[in-house]
């Protein structure tokens, strides 16, 4: 029997049922008619609220004409919905994760982003990304596709209805040397532009703020309007998400503390305004 969830995994394999049912053409009533299933079954699945069956997931594939390696990779996400973490170590299986966060963004209202280190992604220039895909020697065939993903999930920020975006930057981020100075220099000028958006709240973590939060490693934070918040956390090997209610309460904790040491947005947008200065006379 399905499970009750609503977990990250669930949801995402619900985006991707949804999206296989919508190509093939088929309503929601007219799917449920066709594999002779209650209508109301469907819409939870699509949503994640619960998760189906592996035989479940294989008849919707069927009668949608996914075939294939999709089938397979939504035959294999239909696997451990319930586990109360997404971990991904599988390249297969960490590509999943970023589509699935991709969509999460794209439906948030809020997203944090506590970055000691980088720029944060979604305020990322496409030459500041590349660099960094460059350098952790991401495969050249990929690294164009990996860019234009990286700068088209600004959208999160840009749409109609936007999420508002709290990004909480290490000081340290603002001095990294990523792709030569020319690179800084317009990464920079992007993040100050982007405190001019309303929805966008950019503070600074001072360097002599001492140990934070932050300093155990990034992580993003999104809450929706009428859904459970999720975390995700990404590093080299693996990437994870959370979504159990202490998980996000130690998360939303770990924010409230490296907000309380940071910058006003105004001393941010001024220290941000000093390192182009200075930049700029050594370019």
């Amino acid at each position: 029997m399905a499970g009750t969830n609503g977990t990250p995994k669930a949801k995402a394999l619900g985006t991707r049922l949804r999206e296989a049912r919508k190509a093939a053409g088929y309503t929601v009533r007219g799917l449920a008619d066709q594999l002779e299933l209650s209508h109301s079954a469907i819409s939870r699945w699509e949503t994640g609220t619960r998760s189906p069956e592996t035989e479940d997931v294989a008849s919707i594939l069927a009668a949608t004409g996914v075939n294939g390696r999709e089938r397979s990779e939504l035959l294999e996400m239909a696997r451990g919905t319930d586990d109360p973490q997404w971990l991904s170590v599988r390249s297969g299986d960490r590509e999943r994760q970023m589509a699935a966060l991709i969509d999460f963004e794209c439906n948030a209202s809020h997203i944090t982003d506590v970055a000691p280190l980088l720029i944060p992604g979604l305020l990322q220039t496409a030459d500041y990304a590349r660099a960094i895909m460059i350098a952790g020697e991401v495969p050249k065939s990929e690294v164009e596709t990996r860019v234009v993903v990286r700068v088209g999930r600004r959208e999160a920020l840009t749409r109609r209805n936007p999420a508002r975006f709290l990004a909480l930057i290490g000081e340290a981020a603002l001095h990294q040397e990523i792709g030569g100075s020319e690179v800084v220099l317009d990464q920079l000028k992007y993040l100050l532009s982007a405190t001019e958006m309303p929805n966008v709240d950019l503070r600074i973590v001072p360097a002599s703020a001492g140990w934070t939060p932050a300093l155990e490693g990034p992580f993003v934070l999104i809450d929706f309007d009428a859904d459970s918040p999720i975390v995700h956390l990404e590093n080299r090997r693996a990437a994870l998400f959370f979504h159990e209610a202490d998980d996000i309460a130690a998360y939303r904790t770990a924010v409230d503390k490296v907000k309380q040491v940071s910058m006003t947005a105004a001393e941010s947008t001024a220290l941000i305004a000093n390192v182009i200065t200075e930049l700029e006379k050594s370019v």
